[in-house]
């Protein structure tokens, strides 16, 4: 049976890092609208933009010294249809500190 969710994925970062999310143009007649950051104090969604072709991109950039997590949804919708966008696409993105030794 097919998940009518969004795609999911998931991954662990060091805090500091920059991750440079690239979403693909969508095959459906939908469009990416942009991208949300459950927790913006440890993952920023900053540089959003699409190209002509569809393509969308956006840097997320997550806390610099501390850790956690967020949910990074990016939404699209078809541009003749009203009502909001809908996720699409969900990246779980979790900020592990190093060990501290001692």
């Amino acid at each position: 049976m097919a998940s009518t969710g969004p795609l999911r994925r998931r991954v662990c970062v060091r805090p500091g890092t920059v991750v440079s999310l690239v979403l693909r143009p969508r095959t459906d007649d939908k469009r990416w609208t942009a991208v949300r950051s459950s927790a913006p104090v440890f993952v920023l969604v900053s540089g959003w933009r699409v190209d002509a072709d569809g393509t969308a991109h956006a840097s997320l950039r997550c806390a610099g010294t501390r850790g956690g997590g967020a949910e990074i949804t990016a939404l699209a919708k078809a541009p003749d249809v009203a009502g909001a966008a809908r996720g699409a696409f969900v990246l779980d993105l979790t900020v592990t500190p190093h060990p501290r030794e001692g």
